[in-house]
């Protein structure tokens, strides 16, 4: 309710407070917003039909790859919104990578890895009647995350018709692609631990030194808890930052889209860490030692 509470009152006072949209970007807009629909309902249809909830996963890395250059191309390849097409893209291939190595994608699309926390969350007693989580699907899973995927695009619309290239952007798009590449090392640190960890279970090897915690807690790791999470929420502050260099406006309605990826990760997080907290022992000890998201905030 915090979340439909924020995407509906953000925007409206973001929109009261700067300069209203004009013709061209509500041009611009419209086929978006069409794609996002037809998308979405595809979702929910889809995992409905399967009951593999994933769905939107599947097309979180893609999406705003394709929504970027959607509004690039109606745009007249403005050379701004190129630039940020740019490293969306180059956002969407590392995401896409590490989401596809880990069995996220099959040739039958409906199929592939489902994330461990729908089933977790279709468990628990709130979801017991089926018509509330067809609803939860539909608004939440289907509808909203979808949405999210599409707002935090929009800076883009702000963008069109607005001041020349300069060094600013430069200067962002060399700070999203750095970002990237920390989640990227993030990533493989993840995933060489996880790798190894299995190994070992699989043939029957006790598992010792950093592997006997269970999690990855080494590397970036060690300087808080979800450095992937926090690079991915950077990377959308900062493709809301190139709005700013186009219009000289510091908040616009755009800006609601990475407030409510911030707030999405933080209940993302909440929920990962107490299926973790129960399932390790030493887990609740990393908590207390090292931050979720800022490093050195606890020192």
């Amino acid at each position: 309710m915090f979340l439909v509470f924020t995407l509906i009152v953000v925007p409206v006072c973001a929109y009261l407070y700067d300069v209203p949209m004009s013709d061209r970007q509500i041009q611009i807009m419209m086929p978006v917003i069409w794609v996002y629909l037809m998308f979405a309902a595809l979702c929910f249809i889809v995992s409905t039909l399967t009951d593999n909830y994933s769905q939107v996963d599947k097309l979180w890395s893609i999406m705003p790859a394709v929504y970027a250059w959607m509004t690039a191309y109606h745009a007249n390849m403005d050379s701004r919104l190129v630039l940020v097409a740019c490293v969306i893209t180059f956002w969407a291939i590392r995401l896409t990578f590490n989401f596809a190595r880990r069995g996220g994608y099959s040739w039958k699309f409906w199929t592939g890895d489902e994330d461990y926390r729908w089933a977790i969350l279709r468990a628990k007693p709130e979801f017991s009647a089926k018509w509330k989580w067809v609803l939860f699907n539909l608004f939440f899973i289907s509808f909203y995350q979808m949405g999210l995927v599409l707002l935090i695009t929009l800076p883009m619309i702000k963008m069109v018709g607005g001041s020349e290239l300069g060094v600013a952007d430069y200067t962002l798009a060399i700070g999203v692609v750095l970002v990237v590449i920390f989640e990227f090392i993030a990533d493989q640190q993840q995933w060489n631990y996880q790798k190894e960890k299995y190994r070992l279970k699989a043939k029957g090897i006790p598992l010792t030194g950093i592997y006997q915690k269970g999690f990855t807690h080494t590397g970036l790791w060690g300087y808080m808890r979800h450095p992937n999470y926090a690079a991915e929420q950077l990377v959308w502050i900062l493709i809301y930052c190139f709005s700013i260099s186009a219009t000289g406006f510091w908040i616009n309605w755009t800006i609601a889209g990475c407030l409510l990826l911030i707030l999405l990760f933080f209940g993302s997080s909440d929920f990962s860490e107490k299926i973790s907290a129960e399932k390790y022992p030493d887990y609740k000890e990393y908590q207390k030692k090292v931050p979720r998201f800022v490093p050195f905030t606890k020192w």
